[in-house]
């Protein structure tokens, strides 16, 4: 058993806690979280980006999602807690379980910095029914985390507005209209991505996405800015002060929204505001709940954003068809590993011209490791890539342009027959759905049987969603937008498909043991014909990488779906074949068919 969750029941006994609950987040709700955030990493010894720990005193558990199943299972071999397999047969809720196993007169214990108020609310009521009480006011794996890393405080900087397609005060004019809609006096905002889009301010201190840690608070006459003083350069100050932005210490929200005036209304957004903040304000202001407005103002991208945006994946499919080759020209006549892989296609995105950094931690997998959704290699994983099966490589990297999410699986020597059928049946899924014609008013709810109807058909298919919104230079997983046939626990991500939003498009199919194959596209919502029937829309891709020829059973394509194969290696070729040497030029040009 580890020793820290040894540790951490010694202090629950000494703290009068029966069970600790502790989810991967920050006090921002942020998918990825720095180093200081990382409690839940540090008691489990699972690294994944999604799961929750519940620890009593004589069990533990942690909850994950399809996506982590085989990550978490190997890495809490031997740990001492137990695989909680989300919505899977005999596998209760983390409520369930709580209600279930905690008796009357016990505890709960959580930070409330770290658990959003929506979860915490349903959490208190339904506990609080069966005497069971809630403390949110302790931190208990902070309390024995030895040497815990700082906070990051990294350098704050200005996106400046030919990339963000709109001024900063342009954004905050929309948020004050939509707060007099809405008969409120302020925004509290703790989401860090609407932070940064709103500010047009971008830093470093999550990991993988480029936002600061901060708070704000809106006001219909001002703005307080809840940021690290040492992130914030002279220049930075200047600019804050034209734009009317005061700035204030980054914890001293807690203590100035509790000063908030007794008349005062305050508007936030229950699943993305930790429990503290919204418990620290006064009990008579009036508190009127619903979704971020800059939740939806971000997810559609401006026009400058998708002309950047297109910019960026021309950008990047030049890095991503680079490594293809390089890794075709050389995997089995040098030694290449999943990690040397890692390195050598992040050397060719450095090569482009305003390259910042990944979007997210890079995926390359080889055979058996692909069907390992969210797979990492290290140094006892790394395997040697050779001439044969698979290489599945999920990656993305961050522009000034924009933010790309690619994935392609590449096929090394010859491949067996059911490989080019598995790669085949999801390359068709990924066409029916990147080819949809759909009246307004859809949401990616709608449309994601599209995708997975070719696998269905085999009796397959994948535990993960088809696709998900992707930021302007912020998060690579970003809604509301998103294809999946599942409702959203909280209904963020079943939103309706507008022009302008950016959306993945990635079915997949993971055999274990075997391989894994997916193929992910960018694609952009846009315009498509207006008629008596209504407003149509259509998806356009950004991502410009082929697939690969040598796996696909093209007499398994329809004709729409060849058709549009075609078309799109012959849009590749045309715009990335100029940014390659000659011999790279002449191997793109075999995927043309």
């Amino acid at each position: 058993m580890k020793r820290e969750l040894e540790l951490l029941r010694v202090k629950m006994k000494e703290t009068g806690v029966d069970a600790c609950l502790i989810p991967t987040s920050d006090f921002h709700g942020s998918e990825y979280v720095g180093d200081y955030f990382k409690c839940r990493e540090y008691i489990s010894g699972f690294t994944g980006s999604a799961g929750t720990l519940v620890v009593t005193l004589d069990e533990a558990g942690l909850w994950t999602d399809g996506r982590y199943f085989l990550q978490a299972a190997k890495q809490l071999s031997g740990s001492g807690i137990t695989l909680m397999r989300e919505r899977q047969p005999g596998v209760p809720s983390i409520e369930e379980y709580l209600k279930t196993t905690l008796k009357k007169g016990e505890t709960l214990g959580f930070d409330g910095r770290c658990i959003m108020a929506e979860y915490a609310d349903t959490l208190i009521t339904q506990l609080n029914a069966l005497g069971v009480a809630v403390r949110t006011d302790i931190d208990l794996p902070g309390a024995v985390w030895e040497k815990r890393p700082p906070l990051s405080a990294q350098a704050v900087w200005p996106l400046p507005v030919e990339y963000a397609g709109e001024s900063s005060e342009s954004k905050i004019k929309r948020v004050r209209e939509f707060l007099s809609e809405k008969k409120a006096q302020y925004l509290l905002l703790t989401s860090l991505e609407d932070i940064a889009w709103l500010l047009n301010m971008r830093g470093n201190d999550v990991e993988s996405t480029p936002v600061i840690l901060s708070y704000l608070l809106l006001g219909q006459q001002e703005i307080i800015w809840y940021v690290q003083e040492e992130c914030l350069s002279e220049k930075i100050k200047i600019l804050l002060e034209m734009q009317g932005i005061k700035n204030a210490p980054y914890a001293q929200i807690y203590e100035d929204v509790k000063k908030l005036p007794e008349e005062a209304s305050v508007y936030y957004d229950k699943t993305a505001v930790n429990t503290a903040l919204v418990s620290a304000l006064p009990d008579k202001v009036k508190k009127i709940e619903g979704v971020n407005p800059t939740l939806l103002f971000k997810a559609k991208k401006n026009p400058v954003e998708v002309e950047n945006e297109r910019k960026a994946h021309i950008k990047d499919g030049v890095a991503v068809t680079k490594f293809i080759y390089w890794l075709k020209k050389n995997a089995g006549k040098q030694k290449v590993t999943e990690r040397t892989a890692v390195a050598k296609l992040e050397e060719f995105r450095m090569a482009q011209e305003n390259y910042i950094e990944p979007s997210f931690a890079p995926i390359i997998a080889y055979k058996e490791h692909g069907a390992i959704v969210h797979y990492s290699a290290t140094k006892e994983s790394d395997a040697e890539i050779q001439p044969e099966s698979f290489v599945l490589a999920d990656t993305g990297g961050h522009y000034l342009e924009g933010t790309t999410d690619i994935t392609r699986t590449i096929a090394l020597g010859t491949l067996t027959q059911e490989e080019k059928e598995m790669y085949t049946t999801v390359l068709k899924g990924h066409i029916q759905l990147e080819t949809a014609r759909f009246l307004q008013g859809c949401s990616g709810q709608s449309l994601d049987i599209l995708a997975r109807t070719p696998l269905w058909e085999k009796g397959l298919d994948y535990n993960h969603g088809t696709g998900h919104g992707v930021g302007y230079l912020l998060s690579v997983h970003e809604g509301p937008n998103s294809f999946r046939y599942r409702p959203s626990v909280n209904g963020r991500n079943d939103c309706i498909l507008e022009e302008g939003m950016i959306t993945s498009d990635e079915p997949g199919i993971y055999l274990e043991g075997k391989f894994g194959i997916r193929l992910e596209n960018m694609i952009v919502c846009q315009k498509d014909v207006e008629n008596e029937y209504g407003s149509f829309l259509c998806f356009d891709s950004l991502t410009l990488v082929p697939f690969d020829l040598s796996a696909i059973i093209l007499e398994e394509l329809s004709t729409k779906e060849r058709r549009w194969l075609e078309q799109y290696h012959k849009k590749v070729f045309e715009t990335i074949a100029p940014y390659l040497t000659e011999e790279e030029t002449e191997w793109l040009k075999e995927t043309l068919i």
